[in-house]
């Protein structure tokens, strides 16, 4: 997978709170990563095993929404992806939660 802005920036939000169901919708706001960029990368990391994802229930009244979920696999991964770009002059600037 190629790093990039988005998949650095993608990783990042993810791993805040890693615990936790993240939305699509949720995730673009978050990461600042459009949806047209966004939701390759999420079937990129779901295809590795980064991800696992479902659809929420006892929705009433609106569409259910397809959730997305760290893994242990992609929590080691996507942290070890964002301590190599925390070095990489090129992602200098981005938020990346890490200390």
């Amino acid at each position: 997978m190629k790093v990039t802005h988005a998949l650095v920036q993608l990783a990042a939000a993810l791993v805040a709170e890693p615990s936790q169901k993240k939305w699509g919708y949720d995730l673009s706001k978050k990461s600042g990563v459009r949806s047209g960029a966004m939701y390759p990368r999420l079937k990129q990391m779901l295809e590795k095993g980064w991800l696992t994802d479902g659809w929420e229930t006892d929705v009433e009244g609106r569409p259910a929404r397809r959730y997305y979920q760290v893994t242990d696999d992609g929590l080691r991964e996507l942290g070890a992806l964002l301590a190599r770009a925390e070095l990489d002059a090129r992602f200098q600037g981005l938020n990346l939660g890490m200390a």
